[in-house]
């Protein structure tokens, strides 16, 4: 089973007056990022949040989001009376000085935003413990929900990567096929070459000089044993994919050395035929890596 990288998941929650709604995004990245948006008064719970979410994913780069609304009169900040009182007698300070000329006029909205007088609202230790408790809960529905949708778009992804794989599988049997013919029609070639060339001169072909000359050929061109690790890269490859549940890192890997193969069994086989499939081959790779790099 695979998981893809991409997901999106959410759970809410009302509870102490207040609605919490938690909103996970997760997109590709070779490692685990995670970008992790509280609000103030709950910023105590982000180690928390952090910690549950590199238990369950190791790729990726995620985005949670927790929203709070507070339902009735009470909200997330409050206004610092002490700190209202104390500016407010400043400005009586202000006015004596200035005996009497005039009346001095106070904006409400400005007074709100001097330092320390709008302020996030505190807590007991015992309704901090709640809400992180709610926090966590709602992470853990969040993440899996996450999960869910990561692995639905993971089964969508291992669709794609068998067909690649069947197609490579295909062009490999019809390689394997060509590859014995490769030797003995370079032996023909040279020999009717040869043969051209000392007719003209009313000589022989040395067969013992032919016979050195196409085994040197054969072992330079035998792809037997690319072949070989090709298939069987491809079998790991399907392995993978069926077992490993965070297979992303190995399956990148298989995939450059399924493209090492390939790419030696062209410059080996010096063949026009066998190319045509090499090129066919390395389509489907490249395919499978673009693939990969989705997958947890």
């Amino acid at each position: 089973m695979i998981y893809s990288m991409t997901g999106y998941g959410d759970a809410q929650l009302e509870a102490e007056k207040v609605s919490f709604l938690v909103e996970m995004r997760s997109l590709n990245n070779r490692f685990l990022k995670t970008v992790i948006k509280l609000p103030d008064t709950v910023a105590f719970a982000e180690p928390h949040v952090e910690r549950i979410i590199r238990e369950e994913l190791s790729r990726g780069s995620v985005t949670y989001t927790l929203h709070m609304r507070y339902i009735g009169r009470l909200g997330a900040y409050e206004i610092n009376t002490q700190m209202l009182e104390g500016y407010l007698f400043s400005l009586q300070q202000i006015q004596s000085l200035r005996r009497g000329e005039g009346v001095m006029n106070v904006d409400l909205a400005v007074l709100a935003q001097l330092p320390g007088v709008y302020q996030a609202r505190e807590y007991s230790e015992e309704e901090n413990t709640r809400f992180l408790q709610t926090i966590i809960t709602l992470t853990r529905q969040a993440l899996q929900r996450l999960r869910t949708m990561r692995a639905e778009e993971g089964q969508r992804l291992l669709d794609d990567l068998q067909e690649q794989c069947g197609e490579i599988r295909k062009n490999l049997e019809a390689i394997e096929d060509l590859a014995p013919r490769v030797v003995d029609s370079y032996r023909k070639r040279i020999e009717q070459r040869v043969n051209e060339m000392l007719a003209q001169a009313n000589l022989k072909v040395d067969e013992e000089m032919l016979r050195k000359e196409v085994a040197l050929f054969a072992e330079r061109c035998d792809i037997n044993e690319e072949i070989l690790r090709l298939a069987s890269h491809l079998d790991q490859f399907l392995e993978v994919c069926q077992k490993d549940e965070q297979a992303g890192r190995r399956l990148d890997f298989l995939t450059q050395e399924m493209l090492r193969e390939a790419n030696t069994i062209s410059s080996k086989a010096n063949d026009a035929l066998i190319s045509q499939h090499v090129v066919e081959i390395k389509v489907a790779i490249d395919r499978l890596r673009e693939q990969v790099q989705n997958i947890e």
